[in-house]
């Protein structure tokens, strides 16, 4: 494929970035993980997929179980399975233990699981997320995507400094890269279950998209206590366990909103780069 081609190769609902795509997928990541490094987070690495019963902790498996993907070793008791029409069976697969996760920022509740944190902790990470959604538009809404989050964790004051510090950043470089972005409440399911915590998303949302037309390509998540207290996650000088917030960005969905926007990706990475150094 041409270096300057501009295209993405799909299968179905997944998507080969060409290398155009990619500078600019990796400029963006790029930006987005020096405004984490610049308040103060550390990079972690997460794994791709998690044990089912770590997902299951977060009610992964109850609020979101129509964007829930699993993953199972074949079963080769009889000899090893042939797909058919591009599949196989259940009788062909082993018990799925293995979970897809559909968020970035698990991995970050789950390294710190059963930590004592002395003082605030801000975070970075990014991951292939996974979702099994009702329709597909390329790189807009995809089966696998990337996403990169910057997770705070400690006093409730430190998460809400942390997302209204990045919600100027967010707006400001959605400005200068000629986005108009507009910032909407939306609904956060993993309250749901809980009457008190959904009273109180109601009366003060705990989630914001930004949206560039009709798609989210960032949010801001306030979780209050409910990571820490799924993952035993205290505070060493306060009572209680830890609060937590996070910012995400869709990378895929960047890169298809500021293809769209500039022409190309070639010169969407050329805008990139000079808007990114006058946001602080």
């Amino acid at each position: 494929m041409a270096a300057g081609s501009a295209r993405a190769a799909h299968t179905g609902a997944l998507a080969i970035l060409d290398p155009d795509q990619t500078d600019l997928l990796r400029e963006l990541d790029r930006v987005f993980t020096g405004w984490g490094r610049a308040a103060g987070a550390r990079e972690i690495l997460p794994p791709p997929m998690y044990p089912v019963s770590d997902l299951e902790k977060f009610d992964v498996y109850t609020n979101f179980p129509h964007l829930a993907l699993v993953a199972a070793p074949l079963d080769l008791t009889d000899g090893p399975p042939k797909p058919a029409d591009g599949r196989f069976t259940a009788a062909d697969l082993q018990e799925p233990r293995l979970g897809l996760p559909h968020a970035t920022c698990f991995g970050a509740y789950l390294f710190f699981e059963g930590a004592e944190l002395g003082e605030d902790t801000l975070v970075t990470l990014v991951n292939r997320c996974f979702r099994n959604e009702d329709h597909y538009v390329p790189l807009r809404r995809l089966t696998s995507f990337q996403m990169r989050e910057i997770v705070a964790l400690g006093s409730y004051e430190h998460t809400q400094r942390v997302l209204a510090d990045f919600t100027e950043r967010i707006t400001a470089f959605g400005a200068a890269l000629g986005l108009g972005l507009d910032r909407e409440a939306a609904a956060d399911p993993f309250f749901e279950n809980d009457g008190a915590r959904a009273l109180m998303s109601r009366l003060s949302p705990v989630k914001y998209e930004f949206q560039a037309g009709d798609l989210a390509i960032a949010s801001v998540n306030t979780h209050r206590n409910f990571f820490g207290e799924r993952c035993r996650i205290r505070l060493t000088d306060a009572p209680g366990h830890a609060f937590t917030s996070c910012v995400a960005f869709g990378l895929e969905r960047w890169l298809a909103v500021l293809t769209d926007a500039h022409g190309s990706a070639t010169r969407a990475l050329e805008a990139v780069r000079e808007a990114a150094p006058r946001i602080p």
